[in-house]
């Protein structure tokens, strides 16, 4: 399995031979405002793509946890084929079928391919009423016969769904969005280091990758933040915080 981060929550994954671009946000830097209500004016992406976009053009399919800028740009949406297939949540497909897209897929619980087994999980945007207006997001785990467990948790803070896909799959690899991002006022609406703890204590056997960082303007803990507090908590050997354009790759354990 190779993972590459391509910016803030947008991973290139090669599973079982399949190449999935999960969350695809492919703007400009600077291509679009700043988030609504949030504390800074800095437009987004705040940073440009690693490499040139063509290399992540051609994938078999495209995984979308859910429909925010951030995750599925109208970039994303000229630029890649609309033969692609796309798997998506529950209630997202007819937005994406009006983009032209025409092999769409609503993974409701579960879905096979090519030797993949995919488990769709849930999670919390937020708290409160913010957690609400920012509607249902998803995760996704990737099964298959001869790669590691993968759980990607999606815009999600820590919470029992998250809890309880961790017991129920047992992941080698989680990868989780931790960039705090929040609104004037408002709690996190993704992980802050106190989650990314939490997810750390409760898969101790995964290895925690975080990524959504320094991508976007209402996005707030740095690497170098989360670095810090993982030296300082002893969870430097589970977590690991790539870097832009950086690829890992794992092989099975089991």
């Amino acid at each position: 399995m190779k993972i590459q981060l391509i910016r803030n929550a947008s991973l290139w994954l090669e599973y079982n031979g399949v190449h999935l671009f999960i969350d695809p946000m492919l703007g400009e830097q600077g291509a679009y405002p700043p988030i609504t209500n949030s504390e800074n004016e800095r437009r987004n992406p705040l940073v440009s793509l690693p490499g040139a976009l063509q290399q992540w053009s051609q994938p078999d399919v495209i995984v979308l946890t859910h429909l925010h800028n951030d995750h599925w740009d109208a970039a994303a949406m000229e630029a890649l084929d609309k033969q692609i297939p796309v798997w998506c949540q529950p209630g997202d497909r007819d937005r994406i079928v009006e983009r032209g897209f025409i092999h769409v897929t609503e993974i409701s619980e579960n879905q096979q391919y090519k030797g993949i087994q995919l488990h769709r999980t849930t999670g919390h945007h937020g708290t409160g009423e913010i957690g609400e207006k920012m509607g249902n997001v998803s995760g996704f785990v990737f099964q298959s016969e001869h790669e590691p467990v993968l759980y990607i948790a999606g815009d999600t803070i820590w919470c029992k769904e998250v809890e309880q896909a961790l017991e129920d799959y047992q992941p080698d690899i989680t990868i989780v969005n931790a960039g705090a991002a929040q609104f004037v006022g408002s709690d996190p609406i993704i992980m802050d280091q106190y989650d990314v703890q939490q997810v750390c204590k409760h898969a101790p056997d995964s290895q925690i990758i975080a990524v959504h960082m320094e991508a976007i303007n209402h996005c707030l803990l740095t690497r170098k933040q989360l670095a810090d507090f993982a030296e300082e908590h002893g969870l430097t050997k589970q977590l690991v915080i790539p870097q832009d354009g950086e690829q890992l790759e794992y092989t099975s354990p089991r």
